[in-house]
């Protein structure tokens, strides 16, 4: 039996998450997005200048009685976090200014590595009423590999490219806190106080997960990582100890309809694709042994051999070594330098691996 039936895909478990993650199989989940407690050490109620109250986080499972109290809870589930990761599995955890560097400091001494941290620039962030702060308009996500010798971990580099207009995606994202319909209520109150916008985990789950992937939640409050798993075609897990949340959450992705597959497709890199040797293009005749190859300027010429390999005059070897002598270059992209000749038409022999690799998918 694999590792992933074991797990309790697709549910909610109740209970405290360090003990949760602890009882799960090791090396199970792909991807883990943690929302902590931000232990905001908040003091007094807050009010606006027309001194109405400020709906804050003041619940008592974001309060500690120090840093040190705080440091050892942050520890202790990141270890667990790092126990139930794959090796080639990603973590990503949000904070604020009140916790994230306290977190960073964690993940660094338990030996996870930091790919990137992530500005969430909120466009409509909560002014500072008291006006003896600057707005505090933003949070900090670490997106972080279980260790440095980490290989084979998920981003869906050309993905994010696309959904940014074609543009390599920035470590600063414009985006704007839970609010209107999105906002759950109960009886005419949040459900929970700092649930996540749905955009944020769409993006963070299009980067770094693929469809049929174990996303784990230790912090799974209002669900919002479950509703866009479902969404998204990943599974999810939930760990949550208030009985009250995990209401809303239950309720909340029952409503989900999720993405039918063909929809779920994304743009992919060249580099997942299957490796293609040029000597495929040869033995399925779709180029001959004897065809003349050429770059786009016509300045170099090479003959295809039997083995796949060119020669030209005493040059001899694969496509990218013969280019890249050709041509004084320390290395040559072959696929893209040379072309044939196609009814009197320049055609790239890339075309050609194409060609292989829509037949071996």
């Amino acid at each position: 039996m694999s590792t992933s039936k074991k797990l309790p895909l697709n549910s909610i478990l109740q209970g405290d998450c360090i003990e949760l993650m602890n009882s799960l199989p090791e090396k199970s989940v792909d991807m883990i997005f943690a929302d902590p407690p931000y232990n905001m050490q908040l003091s007094g109620e807050l009010r606006r200048p027309d001194d109405s109250h400020v709906d804050a986080v003041d619940d008592h499972w974001d309060q500690f009685e120090s840093f040190a109290v705080y440091d050892a809870f942050t520890e202790e589930w990141l270890a667990a976090a790092q126990r139930v990761l794959k090796d080639d599995g990603t973590l990503w955890v949000i904070g604020s200014y009140h916790n994230i560097f306290r977190v960073g400091a964690k993940l660094q001494d338990l030996g996870f590595w930091i790919l990137n941290d992530v500005i969430w620039r909120k466009t409509n962030p909560m002014p500072n009423f008291r006006g003896t702060r600057f707005t505090n308009a933003h949070e900090t996500l670490i997106w972080c590999s279980k260790d440095r010798n980490a290989k084979g971990m998920t981003f869906n580099y050309d993905a994010l490219k696309v959904m940014n207009d074609d543009i390599q995606m920035r470590s600063d994202w414009l985006l704007p806190i839970c609010s209107g319909g999105e906002r759950l209520k109960v009886d005419g109150e949040k459900a929970h106080t700092t649930q996540k916008p749905e955009a944020l985990l769409y993006r963070i789950l299009t980067a770094a997960t693929n469809q049929g992937d174990v996303v784990l939640d230790p912090f799974f409050g209002s669900g919002t990582t479950g509703a866009v798993a479902r969404k998204l075609g990943r599974n999810y897990i939930g760990l949550e100890r208030e009985e009250k949340y995990i209401k809303v959450a239950k309720e909340r992705i029952r409503k989900v309809q999720p993405l039918s597959p063909e929809n779920l497709e994304v743009t992919t890199s060249k580099r997942q694709e299957p490796r293609v040797p040029f000597g495929s293009v040869v033995e399925r005749g779709l180029l001959s042994a004897g065809q003349v190859l050429f770059d786009s300027r016509k300045r170099y010429r090479a003959r295809v051999r039997a083995d796949g390999s060119l020669v030209a005059s005493d040059i001899s070897g694969s496509i990218h070594k013969v280019g890249a002598r050709l041509q004084g270059a320390s290395s040559c992209n072959g696929w893209t330098f040379w072309h044939f000749d196609a009814e009197g038409q320049s055609v790239s022999i890339d075309v050609l691996r194409q060609q292989v690799r829509a037949e071996m998918n």
